[in-house]
């Protein structure tokens, strides 16, 4: 029917399966054995047979902004020195950070 498309730091649980014509939001996590069979938003949990909306991984303003920042898209370096920031899931200080070094 169609291409499945999987965007940016997703993660995939064991055995899950995405039908055909699927797309699956940047952020996004879907659970182990889940059957996905419609899109899925960016930054959200879905779980299940048919797979469903657990929850959002982040109020809408957070996910706002990660939509903004597209840190995926950095080079190495600058992902490595924000590790700290991505890894804790600070990031109103990883905005900060991005800020700093543009200006």
């Amino acid at each position: 029917k169609g291409d499945i498309v999987i965007g940016n730091d997703v993660w995939i649980g064991y055995e899950a399966v995405i039908m055909a014509d699927v797309h699956i939001g940047n952020g996004a996590i879907i659970a182990a054995r889940a059957v996905v069979t419609k899109d899925v938003p960016p930054y959200t949990i879905v779980g299940g047979v048919p797979a469903r909306l657990i929850r959002k991984r982040f109020d809408e303003e957070t996910i706002q902004k990660l939509k903004t920042l597209k840190w995926w898209e950095w080079p190495f370096e600058k992902i490595k020195q924000s590790l700290p920031y991505l890894t804790t899931g600070d990031i109103d200080r990883l905005l900060k950070n991005e800020r700093c070094r543009m200006t």
